[in-house]
């Protein structure tokens, strides 16, 4: 007995020691914010060629488009889910559900990349879903809980070794004891006042009474805006279940945003949102309503106690309508200049499937709104998901870009007359 307690104390006095020499390692991230080298110097390739490749350029053939425009692989790129092209046009970060982001390069601009491999590789990320740029090159990554800063990032990517800053260390985006597996796939964007508007979902299916005070203090459940040194957080947006795209009318500068709607409300109800936010503290509806006017069964009868502005369109029930952008290009016919282009990515839970496409949304001079498919054709037959589209974005040239983090692919969208 004697024996055994003295070797438990040797072990523990060992292990304490280990973890006071371990405290006084700086991390990678606090080696990067201090220009230091981390010793990291291995990217992950993803090949760009071969039968995987190959079998999605066949699922391309079954799409549909409007005349004039086709569609193309662009890039093998696994996971793949919000998208943020670099002000320069170099590169394309790409954002995904685990614990990857990827850097996306076509070195040749033939508008088919060559390069895909990982950024920042010697740092860990945790739900990196959200890149963003802004105009003069910094980008921003929205994770489940943390937000970082990565200057010049469209020069440093070459380097397994970049720039990096916590914007918003970890664990202060939201509470801890709110983090959650569920709904914390983060948008950010700039927005026209300079500032970086990130979507915080909420992790339930209803929000519960008992946490909505503190969620409306964090703007869990909404979008918060901050100064883009991570100064001046405030919350924009309330009423907000689960929004995974968002983006600013080129003219207005209002905020258009998706909304995922709550389930297990049956295959036709709720709808899902496509919202106009033309002022800041609207709120959205949630948790009184589960889409659209549906009221949720968990508020039925409720009274409402915030004024609450509907959606601008009604999607179909359960497509989950994901990331979407402002066509500002030149390529496309002009009917759709400042349109918005955006994802449904496909219902999980609907007995026949629907979504899995690419919408349009024309706005007229009143801002009145009508969404119609654009891109489609990832549903067979037989009900099953090909792939399922997630963000769209927009390169240099005017044509655009859609994630598949089904497929594992970024497609290229391009108009010729």
């Amino acid at each position: 007995m004697t024996k055994l307690f003295l070797m438990t104390a040797v072990g523990a006095l060992m292990a304490s020691s280990a973890l006071a020499q371990s405290a006084n390692v700086p991390s990678n991230l606090e080696k990067l914010s201090g220009f230091k080298t981390t010793g990291v110097t291995d990217f992950t390739f993803i090949e760009q060629s071969g039968d995987y490749a190959d079998g999605i350029k066949k699922t391309l053939e079954r799409i549909t488009l409007p005349d004039g425009f086709k569609i193309e692989l662009y890039a093998v790129v696994p996971d793949a889910r919000h998208m943020a092209v670099g002000p320069q046009g170099i590169v394309t970060i790409v954002g995904t559900r685990k614990d990857k982001v990827w850097s996306v390069t076509d070195r040749n601009k033939d508008r088919v990349a060559d390069e895909v491999k990982d950024f920042a590789p010697s740092l860990t990320f945790s739900i990196p879903n959200g890149p963003c740029f802004s105009k003069d090159g910094f980008l921003y990554i929205a994770e489940q809980n943390r937000v970082l800063l990565f200057p010049a990032a469209e020069f440093f990517y070459e380097s397994p070794d970049v720039a990096a800053f916590n914007l918003v260390a970890q664990g202060e985006l939201i509470p801890t004891e709110h983090e959650s597996f569920n709904h914390t796939a983060r948008v950010c964007k700039l927005g026209p006042d300079g500032k970086i508007y990130i979507s915080l979902g909420q992790p339930f299916n209803v929000a519960p009474a008992e946490h909505l005070e503190e969620y409306s203090k964090w703007g869990i459940g909404g979008m918060i805006r901050m100064n883009t040194d991570g100064t001046g957080r405030e919350v924009y947006t309330y009423g907000i279940r689960n929004s995974v795209g968002h983006d600013f009318h080129p003219e207005t500068g209002d905020l258009w945003f998706t909304d995922n709607q709550v389930d297990g409300m049956g295959d036709d109800i709720p709808p899902g949102e496509l919202n106009h936010q033309t002022a800041m503290g609207q709120h959205f509806g949630h948790p009184w309503y589960g889409g659209g006017d549906t009221r949720t069964n968990e508020y039925a009868g409720q009274e409402v106690t915030a004024d609450v502005i509907m959606p601008s369109v009604n999607t179909i029930a359960h497509a989950a309508d994901l990331g979407m952008m402002f066509y500002t290009g030149n390529q496309f016919p002009a009917e759709y200049k400042n349109a918005i282009f955006s994802a449904q990515h496909g219902s999980w839970n609907r007995t026949t499937p629907v979504g899995a496409r690419v919408m349009v949304t024309m706005i007229d001079d009143e801002g009145n709104a009508t969404m119609k498919p654009f891109a489609e054709g990832w549903i067979d037959e037989n009900g099953e998901y090909l792939g399922r589209p997630v963000d769209v974005a927009q390169l240099r040239d005017g044509s655009i870009l859609v994630s598949d983090d089904l497929a594992g692919a970024i497609y290229r969208i391009s108009y010729s007359k």
